[in-house]
């Protein structure tokens, strides 16, 4: 058995969370940094697919206190309108980041995980251990350290990450609405340069989140211009916006979201979540993705305190290609999926396969799920 001084995961959204959970879940030591309060909006699709259920449940954390929407159905539309039907392979819940995070931090606090709210400044590896470094001096040394700070963030521009030196043209907008949607699906619609997600979450609320290419939005004075001019050309999305009215002072925003791929382990540091790899938003599993990287990483830790695994590099090694296997295919259909969208003419040629056939919109969304996470 290894020294059991505290992991140390930086950042506190739904990976960092999760594996905060895990891990004190088997006796190991946390410490979790976090530069936000809880609880807090976030730019999110706020979709889950079933597939986390099982997982949840052996972490003790029973989602149904927090009245998820439970979605079993999907529409999905091109920019013109035209739109198919399909049930979900697995199915899914709607809850907003604003519960599911604060509902995670609490459990994590009384699984005895110290949270701190604080600023990662830098991180060191030297001599096998980590030096944290935080805006408010403070210095943390551990064996083990997980990045889970999300989609951008200047701890990658410290490791000199190879995604941060390229541009990236998208933007995303998210706002919670009241108004008349079914409990049981999420759409899914496209539009000229973007997508965007629209389904229930707790209260009765309807969240909408798009992703806008930023080179159709520069040409508009702002969201609300934009969203009457470009987002809702798409008939079906136009209904919905006209039937809802916005609980948000104003939308969430987010840019410079990249989909490059990203490394799992960059300078000894197993990323989870966002910060290991971003699928695009139009699979509608980027949160499922993020608990699962939790549960890989969490158990690969495990075994390596518990000596099972021998050495940080076959931890590392064991992380990498457990990830691939379980991201790797979704992560290139996600952007083989995004780059067949983007362009009207074969996205309207899918939508004419789609109408007939709607079981094929079905396999596709397997492609970007994974199985009953156990």
């Amino acid at each position: 058995m290894k020294t059991k001084a505290p992991v140390i995961i930086v950042g506190g959204g739904l990976a960092g969370l999760t594996t905060a959970i895990h891990l004190s879940k088997i006796g190991l030591k946390v410490i979790l940094i976090e530069k936000n309060e809880f609880p807090k909006h976030k730019v999110c699709g706020e979709y889950i697919s079933n597939e986390v259920l099982a997982y949840f449940k052996w972490l003790d954390i029973n989602i149904a206190e927090l009245r998820p929407v439970f979605i079993s159905k999907l529409q999905f539309s091109i920019a013109n309108g035209k739109s198919v039907f399909c049930d979900l392979p697995l199915g899914g819940f709607g809850v907003s980041r604003y519960a599911l995070d604060e509902f995670l931090y609490k459990k994590a606090l009384a699984n005895g995980c110290q949270i701190m709210q604080d600023n990662v400044e830098n991180i060191v590896f030297n001599e096998n251990q980590f030096t944290v470094i935080t805006a408010n001096n403070s210095v943390l040394k551990s064996e083990i350290v997980l990045g889970a700070f999300g989609k951008r963030s200047n701890i990658d521009q410290k490791l000199d990450r190879n995604f941060i030196h390229k541009k990236s043209p998208w933007l995303a907008v998210k706002a919670h609405y009241q108004g008349d949607f079914p409990d049981d699906l999420v759409g899914l619609h496209t539009f000229k340069g973007g997508y965007c997600g629209v389904s229930k979450v707790e209260n009765n609320n309807v969240n909408i989140c798009y992703l806008a290419d930023y080179s159709t939005f520069k040409k508009y004075k702002n969201i609300e211009e934009y969203k009457n001019n470009v987002v809702s050309r798409n008939p079906q999305l136009k209904i919905i916006f006209q039937d809802c009215k916005m609980l948000f002072e104003k939308p969430l925003t987010i840019s410079q979201i990249s989909f490059e791929k990203k490394k799992a382990v960059e300078n000894h540091m197993l990323m989870i979540g966002d910060t290991a790899g971003l699928i695009h938003p139009l699979c509608g599993n980027g949160m499922a993705m993020a608990i699962h990287s939790a549960k890989i990483a969490s158990e690969l830790i495990g075994d390596y305190f518990n000596t099972k695994i021998k050495s940080r590099t076959e931890l590392e090694q064991q992380y990498i290609q457990s990830w691939e296997t379980n991201f790797g295919k979704r992560l290139k259909t996600g952007r083989l999926l995004a780059k067949v969208l983007q362009r009207p003419k074969l996205a309207e040629i899918m939508m004419y396969l789609l109408i007939p056939f709607p079981f094929l919109l079905s396999m596709i969304i397997k492609k970007t799920h994974g199985k009953p996470i156990l």
